[in-house]
């Protein structure tokens, strides 16, 4: 049983409206049998469409400004196959032309043939034109070229080094160590004589500027020049040195006071010429001082010489709670001259050296007969 659908009209009269509803489903959707509520429907049906419309031109119109369209060719092969080429931008056009299509189509064949999915390790350049390829080859070599040219220069500035300087690397070196001296029969402290030397405290100090030049693969010659200080510090504190005419005279001092220290100190100007075998073949002398080390062993032997430019004795002694320390210049009848052999091994940037004096301290018959040594090592 259907209920009527009825409507009020204008005029307060009640009409069924279930055939305009059927006849409005052909229209809109919602309909009524008065003219006038069917014009006011087709108007609003018009807003909605056109209001629809500008929404999705909108919607289009900011797509396409905030990306911009990329330009499309597409080649079909055969039935159902194609290549589509996206150019985003157009001046890539100008490095597609420099490219060999032909090649590259074969080895894309190639590939597909053998159901080949790995990426290709060939490089761009593979692919690209004679010409082009001569072009980019002309531009690399003379990028290297700009990069070499620094260190051609830099080659040619040490070659004109080397061959101005022989093979002949210059170093600083550095002696530290003790010095001390024997005799005919031995040390002096067997007798108890009053120039025995202290060790601990008779140090040696030598300052040398070495050149190493190399004479073949591992054989070098190191001649160097410096200077150099013997300190012997005598065991008894009160040990005195003076001369008469005839000699130099060691004596205890006959002073009572607190003696601290007393010591012989000479001073030489030297040079030396020692032949190296370095293993390592190294052209540079391994240094502390200049930052080069070597992990191989090197060995020498060879002579030195020194002239005597100062000498002076000293002792040190309180009196009356005062630290007195007189100093006396003055050649004690000491050689002006030594000489004698030098040793030395080294590995790393550390030498350790050995030097004997082949001639006496002091001059003939005129003190004591003693050959000085030192060993210490070389920084």
């Amino acid at each position: 049983m259907k209920l009527p659908v009825t409507m009020r009209t204008p005029d307060n009269m009640i009409m069924p409206v279930i055939p305009c509803l059927r006849a409005g489903m052909q229209d809109f959707g919602m309909q009524t049998c008065d003219p006038t509520l069917k014009n006011k429907n087709q108007h609003m049906k018009k807003r909605f469409v056109i209001l629809f419309a500008s929404l999705l031109i909108s919607a289009t119109c900011i797509q396409a400004q905030s990306k911009k369209a990329a330009d499309t060719v597409v080649i079909k092969v055969g039935e159902a196959s194609k290549i589509i080429f996206t150019i985003q931008n157009r001046n890539d056009l100008e490095t597609l032309k420099k490219y060999d299509m032909q090649a590259l189509m074969n080895d894309l064949i190639r590939k597909l043939e053998e159901k080949d999915t790995t990426l290709s390790n060939r490089s761009s350049q593979d692919y690209l034109k004679n010409d082009s390829l001569a072009v980019a080859k002309t531009e690399t070599e003379e990028t290297n070229d700009r990069e070499d040219w620094s260190d051609d220069n830099e080659q040619e500035e040490w070659h004109h080094h080397d061959k101005h300087h022989k093979g002949t690397y210059h170093s600083f070196n550095v002696d530290l160590g003790m010095n001390n001296y024997v005799t005919g029969s031995g040390f002096p402290d067997q007798n108890n004589s009053l120039y025995t030397v202290k060790p601990w405290g008779s140090w040696y100090v030598g300052l040398n500027a070495v050149q190493r030049t190399r004479m073949a693969q591992k054989f070098f010659l190191e001649w160097s020049l410096g200077v150099s200080w013997y300190n012997f510090k005598f065991q008894n504190e009160k040990t005195q040195i003076s001369k008469d005419d005839n000699s130099v005279i060691f004596e205890e001092n006959p002073m009572e006071v607190n003696f601290i220290k007393s010591k012989l100190t000479v001073a030489y100007v030297q040079a030396a010429l020692v032949p190296m075998v370095d293993f390592g073949g190294n052209k540079r002398k391994p240094s502390i001082f200049n930052g080069r080390s070597s992990d191989s062993f090197r060995f020498g032997l060879g002579p030195y010489i020194g002239y005597r430019i100062d000498s002076y004795s000293k002792q040190v002694f309180k009196e009356g709670g005062t630290r007195i320390k007189p100093k006396d210049h003055d050649n004690f009848y000491l050689n002006n001259i030594r000489y004698g052999l030098r040793v030395q091994a080294g590995f790393e940037d550390v030498d350790l050296f050995f030097n004997y004096d082949m001639n006496e301290l002091f001059s003939e018959n005129k003190g004591p007969r003693l050959n000085a040594f030192s060993f210490g090592i070389t920084f």
